[in-house]
């Protein structure tokens, strides 16, 4: 099996319309995306079934939203590492500065939904 690798300043990509998710690996039981944000931005409230999700903010800051039927929220930050359960709703938003980027490791097969 050969090495598997990348470069999340090479894979760099901003997007006007909705957040850039760029995947950087990709295995049968894994996924790693990066996110890159715009002043503003969010991923927009979302789910996955049947999959955890574990974030670290690489640079920037942002808030992190978790309602498993009651909202919190968590400031984040370059180096901030925090979870999402599966089949719990979650968003990430840039504070507005346009500067967040944040990488994700998901369990696979995950599913998705949107509220």
């Amino acid at each position: 099996m050969a090495i598997q690798s990348s470069d999340i300043n090479e894979k760099k990509a901003y997007t006007d319309g909705a957040v850039s998710k760029v995947t950087l690996l990709k295995t049968d039981t894994l996924t790693m995306d990066v996110y890159y944000y715009k002043a503003g931005q969010a991923i927009g409230y979302h789910k996955h079934p049947t999959g955890d999700q574990i974030f670290t903010v690489i640079a920037g800051t942002g808030t992190f939203k978790l309602d498993d039927g009651t909202e919190q929220t968590l400031a984040v930050k370059a180096g901030s590492t925090f979870v999402a359960p599966a089949d719990v709703w979650h968003d990430l938003i840039d504070s507005g500065k346009g500067d967040l980027i944040a990488q994700q490791v998901t369990r696979q097969p995950a599913g998705m939904e949107k509220r």
